[in-house]
């Protein structure tokens, strides 16, 4: 029997505070379940994102007194759904922020968690400057979800230009990778569907990658597009540049069936550089 599994990306704005963070996120999460999905993904900062000037400012909480991670836990439950929640701002120790995101269980437990690796610090053009790591303390521990449905990656934005983290949780067994992002509408434009291509054709595994759309409050702007990939690199579905619900049924057993045709999880070879230079001419 064929191992299906119904997914919904939830292609959400980012939004300025908590409450309007639920408003936008619950009518969508009720649309994909009344459609059929089994497991529902949003994107980075789908709990609230502001920006001020070159930093990543997002309305955060403890994890325990977190409005959307508890509205989201019991939409999971009512409804009987995983979530994967891409991330929200939740309060560190040390007065900085963690970009956490989260596996909810249809009971509405959290399953697992993951703390983004990579931070955004970069500098487009001197319009766009950005430094999450003024505000975020990174993760270190990469995270596999081995859910009932299926095992699942999950990795955060920027961490889609580390290929390397992505081969290690191919490797780990996941068959979806989750890459949920508010990427840039110009970083966007220029890599977001060749990117998440590439980690699809090279791991042999699907990318699921629910992104923000629209203006950030204080700032810059989230492309959208959240993308579908199958492991042969094929977009299944692509949410576009609006807000809205983005549906496909993952055939599973294509992961190990594209695996078998092209093998290069386990072609791997250690190796050695040598650099060569042009000699200087001797007087």
């Amino acid at each position: 029997m064929a191992r299906t599994l119904d997914i919904a990306c939830l292609q959400t704005r980012p939004m300025a505070t908590m409450a309007e963070a639920i408003d936008e996120a619950i009518p969508m999460a009720k649309e994909a379940v009344d459609t059929g999905a089994d497991m529902l993904f949003l994107p980075e900062y789908c709990g609230g994102l502001a920006t001020d000037g070159p930093r990543v400012v997002p309305p955060s909480a403890r994890e325990d007194r977190h409005e959307v991670l508890a509205a989201l836990r019991d939409f999971a439950k009512q409804h009987r759904v995983w979530v994967n929640i891409g991330s929200i701002a939740v309060d560190a120790p040390d007065g900085k922020i963690i970009n956490r995101g989260y596996m909810i269980d249809a009971a509405g437990e959290i399953f697992g968690h993951y703390d983004k690796i990579h931070l955004f610090d970069v500098a487009l053009d001197e319009g766009h400057v950005y430094r999450e790591s003024d505000c975020v303390q990174p993760g270190s521990v990469a995270a596999n979800f081995e859910t009932p449905l299926g095992s699942i990656g999950h990795v955060i934005c920027y961490d889609l230009r580390f290929p390397g983290l992505f081969r290690d949780l191919a490797r780990a067994g996941a068959e979806v990778l989750a890459c949920p992002a508010a990427f840039t509408r110009t970083t966007g434009e220029a890599h977001w569907h060749v990117l998440n291509r590439a980690r699809a054709i090279e791991n042999t595994c699907f990318v699921v990658s629910a992104c923000a759309v629209g203006p950030v409050a204080g700032g810059g702007e989230s492309y959208g597009h959240s993308l579908i990939v199958d492991p042969w690199g094929v977009v299944l579905a692509d949410g576009g540049t609006a807000p809205g619900v983005v549906h496909a049924s993952l055939d599973l057993d294509l992961v190990g069936a594209t695996s078998a045709r092209i093998p290069s999880l386990n072609h791997g070879r250690d190796y050695t550089i040598s650099t060569f230079r042009q000699k200087k001419d001797v007087a």
